[in-house]
C-alpha cells in the first residue's frame, strides 16, 4: 500500500507526467476511438458499451469486427439499438464472428441497451440511478460503483429482447461478452466503460455520465496498469483480480481524490507503448519520465524479468483473450489496446 510520504513525492511526478502525455497520439491504439466519433450522447454511449465489450484479445483483430457493426448501425448506433429491443432480429450482423461471440450475442447487447434506453431514457441515467441506490443502501460503502454495475449488467443480461434473440444459441457467449461484475475478475471491460462515460471532457474520456462522481470510478487494471502500479509502489500484490484494481485506485485517491483514474490512460500506454518494458532494459528504463519514482529503476529495468514473466502469463489482458494492448509485436509492430476477459 501506498504510503502517504511516498504519495507526496510521487505526487508531482505523476502530475506532470498525465497532463504532458500525448494522448492524441495513442487515441487510435485504443478502443475509446469508438464512441469519440459520435456527437450524440446517446450513439456514444452505445457505441461505448459495445467497443468495451469487446475489448479483449488482440485490438487488431476485434476492431474490424467492431467497425462491421458500426456499418451495420447506420449513422445512429442508439437508433439501432432501440429498433432492435422493439423487434429483436439478429439478421443486419449475420455472418458476425469473433472469438466468443457471434451475431446472436452482439445483436442481444444491443437489443438490451435499446430496451434500457427506451425504458430510462439513456444507459446513463439509469446507471446514475443505479449508483445512487447502491450508495444510499450501504452508507459509507467503498465501492457502491461494484454494486451499480452488478446490477446493470444483470438487467442487461435479464432484458426480454436479449433473451428472446438468444432463446436457440443459449446465453454462454452473451455472458463473457456481458460480464458479471460481482466476480472475482478486475471487470477491467466495465471499469474502462464508466472511465469513457464518467470522466471528462478531457481528449480521451467523452464526460457524458454526469450523475456518477468520478472520485468514484475503479481503475481498469490490466497488466500493464499493474506492471507500472508495481514498479511505483501503489501495489504489491501480483493477482489482477478486483483487490488489486482497488488498491491500486485507494493508491491513486492519496495522489487526486477526485479524478484518481486520470492517470490511468498515461499510466496503460506507457505500458502498451513499451516505454515501460516488462524486462529489464537499462536505456529504455534510464528513458522513462518515470524513472525517478520507479522501485526497479535502479537496478536497471522496471521489474525483474521472471515476474514480468508472471505477470505476463496470469495477466488480465494477456490470458486467454489479450490485454487491453500488449506494448510492441515482435519486429516493432505496434499492438493495440484491447480488453481481458472481465
Amino acid at each position: 500500500m501506498l504510503s502517504p510520504a511516498r504519495a507526496a513525492r510521487l505526487a508531482p511526478l505523476l502530475d506532470r507526467f498525465q497532463r504532458g502525455f500525448d494522448a492524441a497520439s495513442r487515441l487510435a491504439a485504443d478502443p475509446v476511438e469508438f464512441p469519440r466519433r459520435y456527437a450524440d450522447p446517446g450513439d456514444a454511449e452505445v457505441a461505448g458499451l459495445l467497443a468495451a465489450c469487446l475489448a479483449y484479445g488482440r485490438a487488431d483483430v476485434f476492431k474490424p469486427r467492431l467497425e462491421g457493426v458500426l456499418a451495420a448501425a447506420g449513422g445512429s448506433p442508439a437508433a439501432f439499438a432501440e429498433r432492435l429491443a422493439r423487434a429483436p432480429d439478429a439478421s443486419p450482423l449475420a455472418g458476425f464472428r469473433y472469438r466468443f461471440n457471434r451475431a446472436e450475442d452482439v445483436a442481444a447487447l444491443l437489443a438490451a441497451a435499446g430496451w434500457l434506453r427506451l425504458r430510462h431514457g439513456s444507459l446513463g441515467a439509469r446507471f446514475a440511478e443505479l449508483f445512487r441506490e447502491a450508495a444510499a443502501r450501504v452508507p459509507g460503502e467503498a465501492w457502491p460503483i461494484r454494486s451499480a454495475l452488478a446490477r446493470l449488467a444483470r438487467e442487461l443480461r435479464e432484458a426480454p429482447p436479449a433473451r428472446a434473440l438468444l432463446a436457440r444459441r443459449g446465453s454462454r457467449g452473451f455472458r463473457f461478452l456481458c460480464p458479471d461484475p460481482a466476480g472475482a475478475g478486475a471487470s477491467k471491460r466495465w471499469a474502462l466503460y464508466l472511465r469513457w462515460m464518467v470522466r471528462g471532457p478531457d481528449g480521451v474520456d467523452l464526460g457524458l455520465w454526469r450523475g456518477v462522481p468520478p472520485a468514484a470510478l475503479v481503475v481498469p487494471l490490466d497488466t500493464h496498469v499493474a506492471r507500472v502500479a508495481r514498479c511505483l509502489g501503489l501495489t504489491d500484490r501480483r493477482s489482477l483480480g478486483w483487490r488489486t484494481a482497488e488498491e491500486v485506485t485507494r493508491a491513486l485517491r492519496l495522489l487526486d481524490p477526485d479524478d484518481p483514474v486520470r492517470f490511468d490512460f498515461a499510466l496503460c500506454h506507457l505500458g502498451m507503448s513499451g516505454r515501460c518494458p516488462a524486462r529489464r532494459d537499462p536505456a529504455r528504463c534510464a528513458a522513462c519520465p518515470l524513472a525517478a519514482a520507479c522501485r526497479g529503476a535502479g537496478r536497471g529495468g522496471g521489474v525483474p524479468a521472471r515476474r514480468a514473466a508472471a505477470a505476463g502469463s496470469g495477466g488480465r489482458r494477456a490470458k486467454g483473450p489479450a490485454g487491453r494492448g500488449r506494448g510492441e509485436a515482435p519486429g516493432g509492430r505496434r499492438r493495440q489496446r484491447g480488453g481481458g476477459p472481465r
